[in-house]
């Protein structure tokens, strides 16, 4: 047992037993780094293409599930993930996540509600639930309601008025739609000369075609307004004279009828 040869194989058997031993640990560490579990960081409002990379450094996988436009936002950002931000994951997992679109949604003129016609607060209101806003271009006058709406313009295009609408129009959410909106006022009419009638009939047709008596002065002592004359009004009639409907017409009155009224 103290011969040379036998201690010469006495070393080799411990020189390959150390050697077992360190493969045999250098094995068991590989196995159990691998698969080792992972805290996946917060991808959430980062650019899809960048996250990738970054992602792929730490040995995971990305991968879009759902595309959605959002009005304001650029495309490409990423709105959710799952698994969630700080999650214990292991290695090569596949985190799947929602993006936002490069290009917004659209919706054509004949899925809309009706436009013209209706009033214009509540249908602005039913627009905004389809990502739709309004703006008010101008007025035009009408014998209907206040505040309705005449026409609809899309890009200065007209869409939408009495006599109907352009249902293939394309509308991109997040756009604004422009209206022009009726009022009762704005009507040119002819200027009717109220000389020499009394207060009271003037005020009759006054009321009926829709204009507004302004302010009223009186030539010497006024007992009954109702039945007292007119001798001056501003603006003046003529020949050919118009006045807009909503504007003020202001009097001078007398108790008695003038000399100068037949």
């Amino acid at each position: 047992m103290t011969t040379k040869a036998f201690l010469k194989q006495l070393l080799y058997i411990l020189l390959f037993v150390i050697l077992v031993i360190a493969l045999v640990n250098l094995w068991l560490r590989f196995y159990t780094n691998h698969g080792q579990k992972l805290v996946l960081p917060d991808y959430i409002g980062e650019n899809y293409n960048e996250a990738t990379k970054d992602a792929k450094k730490r040995s995971f996988r990305m991968s879009i599930d759902d595309s959605v436009h959002i009005v304001g936002k650029p495309g490409g950002i990423i709105i959710t993930q799952n698994p969630n931000p700080e999650s214990t994951v292991k290695e090569n997992r596949k985190i799947y996540v929602t993006t936002t679109k490069y290009n917004p949604d659209k919706i054509t003129v004949g899925s809309l509600p009706t436009l013209y016609g209706t009033f214009y607060e509540s249908k602005c209101k039913d627009l905004s639930y389809l990502n739709i806003n309004c703006s008010i271009q101008g007025y035009k006058h009408d014998s209907g309601a206040k505040d309705h709406i005449l026409e609809v313009y899309y890009n200065g295009k007209l869409i939408s008025h009495k006599n109907g609408r352009d249902n293939t129009v394309e509308i991109e959410k997040g756009a604004t739609l422009d209206f022009v909106l009726s009022k009762p006022d704005g009507k040119v009419l002819p200027l009717t000369d109220y000389r020499c009638m009394s207060l009271d009939q003037a005020r009759f047709l006054i009321e009926n075609e829709g204009l507004v008596i302004g302010t009223i002065s009186g030539n010497g002592e006024i007992k009954d307004e109702g039945t007292a004359f007119i001798v001056d009004q501003s603006p003046r009639s003529k020949p050919g004279a118009t006045i807009v409907m909503g504007e003020l017409l202001n009097f001078r009155i007398q108790q008695n009828k003038p000399a100068s009224c037949k």
